[in-house]
């Protein structure tokens, strides 16, 4: 006995059912000619993950409903082949309030033109960015079905996370699990992922196939990376992480036990995830939002030059576009060094001054700040002006502002409103500013979409950074060291470490209040920031959910 399956590891799109629809039916034709008796698909795969509100609208699960029949009738001619298909079932009328009929995060077994069976996952996630319980009831039975003589039990991601799902599929005569997920990324989940999953195949005995999901939705990136385990623990087959592959695997009884065969793929450094992450982040973003490209600040410092590197890998030289715009306090080595990164990347480059309309604006506050020092306040309409004219090419040419504020910057407030934060996307928003070097190092040393050069000067990633709003400014003239800053942002911020803990772990008490406070402070700033990309356990946007008016004091 032998069965094929195959898991389509593929991008799918929100709201696009048509679309989605058709790359199931392509796959499952292309998994047919290889011999495969079945496909399984990820987590709601018809209408992409997540939908949020449109789970909502009694129109959009009706055509998931209809986009569901298209697929099995477009597949009546396999009939030998079975599809796993993850999509929304229920909804009903709504009143002002409630929702008057359940809905569920589903999955349906299609076979001959037919649909054979559904089943509704069991365990709704409700932390980090996970809001299920908001869209779906929990469902409470169990699919087994039967393919090539194996009998398949059918789970759907949360629910692998759980002993009892599990185990109701084996009482249930499972011999083999199948799970469809759609698990966003960060940076170590997919090892833990492949270990979790390895508890549970070592704690029901059944082996066990893992079909994921990729591709960026908003702030969230999914990067594939498919698995099957043996019931022994040991790694059968492994796709790529962040490609878009037909994942062949093969399961064999022998000795009366089934076995999974594959091809294991390499476990990528977190670095080349971390990578990938964001250039699909930014790739699927722009693309998939209809923007012919990209544009950005170019100030000769680390981030900007990171975010730049960033797009070009995703998409491409002719597609991106920088603009250099000194104020009366920018070095001549950032004007140098932005430069010789655009000459190095092929990219479209401008230079604007700033300093016409910095005066203009001086001269227009001059009576108002009549005996008054310049502060942040002239900073800040630096900031502004260069938002301006960002946004102004980006109205008139289409292309969307990627924003270039890092992590570090976003916890603290080292940002202007309407100024550095103004734009549509923030690739680098979930980067603390030692990761922003790390990486950019990395990226130096390694060329992964073959563009044959170290994109970032030296000198970028060596100066001291700074802001260059005023004479001789750095950021350590305002912040913490950036290996002080991030160190208490992780343990505060990502991990929820109170503050008497990170003082008894080695931290300057005066510090740590004045980060804790700073982080306090800003949450109406980072209310306003674009959206960026997620790829650590806990990011600035869904996984942070604080008041802005809040007098609570740890």
């Amino acid at each position: 006995m032998t069965l094929r399956i195959c898991i389509a590891q593929l991008n799918f799109v929100v709201g696009d059912l048509a679309g989605n629809a058709q790359k199931i039916i392509d796959a499952a034709r292309a998994a047919h000619a290889t011999g495969a008796q079945l496909l399984l698909t990820p987590e709601l795969s018809i209408c992409g993950y997540a939908a949020e509100d449109l789970f909502l609208r009694p129109a959009f699960i009706s055509a998931c409903d209809h986009a569901v029949k298209s697929v099995a009738g477009a597949l009546a001619d396999l009939k030998d082949m079975v599809v796993v298909v993850g999509h929304p079932t229920g909804g009903g009328s709504r009143t002002r309030s409630v929702s008057v009929a359940q809905r569920f995060n589903s999955a349906s077994v299609l076979c001959g033109g037919e649909v054979i069976a559904t089943y509704a996952k069991r365990e709704l996630p409700n932390y980090q960015v996970f809001d299920e319980r908001r869209y779906f009831t929990p469902g409470d039975g169990v699919c087994v079905f039967e393919v090539g003589g194996v009998r398949v039990g059918l789970l759907i991601c949360e629910d692998a996370w759980f002993e009892a799902p599990a185990w109701l599929a084996k009482e249930a005569g499972a011999e083999l699990l199948a799970v469809i997920n759609a698990s966003p990324f960060h940076v170590g989940k997919g090892d833990e992922r492949e270990q979790t999953m390895r508890e549970r195949v070592l704690d029901c005995g059944l082996p066990l196939v893992y079909a994921h999901l990729v591709g960026g939705q908003d702030e969230v990136v999914f990067e594939g990376r498919s698995f099957a385990l043996n019931a022994d623990g040991a790694i059968a087959c492994r796709a790529p992480s962040f490609e878009d592959q037909l994942v062949e695997l093969q399961v064999e009884a022998i000795g009366g036990v089934l076995c999974l065969m594959g091809s294991v793929s390499p476990e990528p450094s977190p670095e080349a995830d971390l990578w990938s992450a964001l250039v699909l982040g930014v790739r699927d973003y722009v693309q998939k939002n209809g923007f012919p490209g990209a544009l950005l600040g170019l100030s000769g410092g680390i981030d900007s030059a990171l975010v730049l590197a960033i797009a070009v890998d995703a998409l491409g030289k002719d597609r991106v576009r920088t603009v250099m715009m000194p104020s009366p306090y920018t070095a001549d080595i950032s004007w140098i060094d932005a430069r010789e990164m655009a000459k190095r990347l092929d990219v479209r480059h401008n230079e604007m001054s700033i300093v016409p309309e910095f005066e203009a604006f001086k001269t227009s506050l001059a009576k108002e700040f009549q005996g008054l020092a310049e502060d942040a306040t002239e900073e800040n309409i630096q900031a502004r002006i260069r938002g301006t004219l960002l946004m102004a090419l980006s109205n008139k040419f289409g292309a969307i502002v990627l924003t270039t504020g890092n992590k570090s910057e976003m916890a603290t407030g080292y940002c202007t409103l309407y100024g550095d934060m103004a734009g549509g996307f923030a690739a680098i928003k979930d980067l603390a500013k030692t990761t922003v070097f790390k990486l950019a190092r990395w990226r130096n040393e390694n060329d992964p979409y073959g563009t044959g050069v170290s994109p970032i000067p030296e000198r970028i990633i060596t100066r001291p950074p700074s802001a260059e709003l005023r004479p001789d400014q750095t950021d350590q003239d305002s912040l913490p060291p950036y290996e002080v800053l991030d160190a208490i942002l992780e343990r505060y911020m990502e991990n929820d470490q109170s503050v008497e803990e990170i003082v008894a772990a080695g931290f300057d008490p005066a510090v740590v209040s004045r980060v804790t406070r700073l982080i306090r402070v800003n949450e109406y700033k980072r209310r306003q920031a674009p959206i960026g990309i997620r790829v650590t356990h806990r990011s600035f946007g869904k996984d942070w959910r604080y008041p802005i008016t809040n007098r609570f004091r740890a």
